[in-house]
């Protein structure tokens, strides 16, 4: 079967995952430890890939290594209903939201600042003078 007995370089190549990255989800529990080979190198099977494959695919999207623990232990039970992954889901995409705001109200106040420029000189520059704190004498 096609992911059995992977070389963790391998593994990351079909996942496009760093070797350390790779380690570092061992570590914390996310990827369960593989098989080890005679010359004591790690064998990844197909439920490592698989399980790499969506812990990559979640951290795209975003999700946080809690967030991704979580939906890791829902997925691992079948007949749980999935009202606890939309609730994660949801959650994370009002942070999502969120921060889409916080970003889009930081490209209006740039905006505005750039706008404000003049091409003086720097002594005469609304974006250093926006920049630069106020201070009262």
């Amino acid at each position: 079967m096609k992911g059995d007995n992977l070389a963790i370089g391998e593994l990351g190549r079909l996942t496009d995952t760093k070797v350390e990255t790779i380690r570092y989800y061992e570590r914390i529990g996310l990827l369960s430890a593989p098989a080890r080979t005679a010359a004591n190198y790690r064998a990844y099977g197909s439920e490592h890939l698989n399980r790499l494959s969506f812990i990559r695919r979640s951290r795209d999207l975003g999700f946080s290594i809690e967030e991704i623990r979580a939906l890791l232990d829902l997925s691992d039970d079948r007949k749980r209903p999935c009202a606890a992954v939309d609730a994660i889901a949801k959650a994370h995409l009002a942070e999502v939201d969120r921060k889409i705001a916080d970003l889009r109200a930081l490209r209006r106040e740039l905006d505005s600042m750039v706008n404000q420029c003049h091409h003086g000189t720097v002594a005469e520059c609304r974006i250093i003078e926006a920049l630069s704190p106020q201070t009262t004498q």
